[in-house]
């Protein structure tokens, strides 16, 4: 607990934060793909213990312990007095679409497809994140981001476009593999992009605390009602095996409490182009991870667009050199007015 305390608490850059939420995010998915390949040769009545339902259902739970334990003590009534109604309403939009909407595609698309198509195919998030920014906050962006956005969004359409082996472009053979899982992460990234703008417009001033519980206990909530609806009670019959929770009391603290409070920690210390930009290494890790967890080799067009991916990122990455050189250069004069103008580019930094 003392870990959680120091890394969430510390002043340290927000890009550090950002980059420990991406490794993290981007070994969630061969981990959890993982963790229930082990609940399938450990099946009780009938039932594998750790279902992609179960994984997020009583892993939420178990991250809500850690949190109220964190947090809990924000939860006073002076600070609850200090919310809005309208930031309840709109903490409340981005608590169902980012702890239970998103969460739900996702682990739908991991069910019926591999990793590595899922974590490309998500760095879609990242372009419409930098669009809305631009459209709906009037943030200013870099435009060696906004190419190397375009340039990572053409690679993502390659990986759905082009056949998974090379010899199959010859004949044209099986172009456009566009099934259920590939559906559900575009609808996730396209959903976790306006949780995002609406955190980072609306929410800046909303305590940590208050947010990661509500978010959670909300999301949860969300979730657990609306698969006993779809589902039936039958569908949570092992969300208490003993072995489910065994695995979930290490997977909810460090992927949902660790994971998503980086994150936020992060993003309201930077910018949304640099937290963009941060996540877009996502893929490279998950699809490292994938490799060496479940043995995923990737397939033609996860290579090409893969390869694509990449070099978006590093246009966007030379473009915040640029920046940053651009910056320093301001810095080193001591005109009050240069300062000032630098200081209205950079804008505020939140989530």
């Amino acid at each position: 607990m003392r870990l959680f305390r120091l890394l969430l608490t510390r002043n340290l850059p927000g890009q550090i934060y950002l980059f420990f939420a991406v490794l993290i995010f981007g070994a969630s998915s061969p981990v959890t793909r993982k963790i229930t390949e082990i609940g399938a040769a450990k099946y009780v009545n009938g039932h594998n213990p750790v279902s992609l339902c179960n994984i997020l259902f009583v892993g939420n739970i178990c991250a809500l312990l850690v949190l109220l334990i964190l947090y809990g003590r924000e939860w006073s009534p002076s600070r609850l007095k200090l919310i809005t109604r309208n930031q309840w309403l709109y903490l409340s939009i981005t608590s169902i679409i980012g702890s239970a909407l998103v969460p739900a595609l996702i682990f739908q698309a991991l069910a019926t497809t591999n990793v590595n198509n899922i974590v490309l195919i998500g760095r879609v998030e990242p372009a419409l994140t930098i669009a809305f920014s631009i459209w709906l906050l009037r943030e200013q962006i870099n435009i060696w981001g906004l190419i190397g956005a375009s340039v990572s969004f053409l690679g993502v359409f390659l990986t759905i476009a082009l056949p998974s082996h090379a010899q199959d472009m010859m004949v044209m053979k099986n172009m456009f593999t566009f099934g259920t899982g590939e559906i559900c992460t575009i609808i996730a990234s396209f959903a976790g992009s306006i949780s995002t703008i609406i955190a980072k417009g609306k929410l800046l001033r909303i305590p940590l605390g208050i947010y990661t519980i509500y978010r959670t206990s909300l999301g949860t909530v969300i979730f657990f009602s609306t698969a006993l609806i779809l589902y039936g009670q039958h569908h949570f019959m092992e969300a208490f095996s003993p072995f489910l929770w065994k695995w979930m009391l290490i997977y909810g603290p460090v992927i949902v409490v660790l994971g998503q409070s980086s994150w936020t920690v992060g993003s309201r210390l930077t910018s949304v182009a640099q937290a963009s930009l941060i996540g877009s290494f996502t893929p490279i890790i998950a699809v490292i991870t994938a490799y060496l967890i479940l043995g995923e080799a990737p397939t033609f067009a996860q290579y090409v667009g893969g390869t694509i991916v990449v070099f978006g990122i590093m246009i966007s990455q030379f473009g915040v050199y640029r920046q940053q050189l651009l910056q320093r250069k301001n810095l080193q004069d001591n005109s009050i007015a240069q300062l000032r103008e630098v200081e209205s580019k950079i804008g505020f930094k939140g989530m």
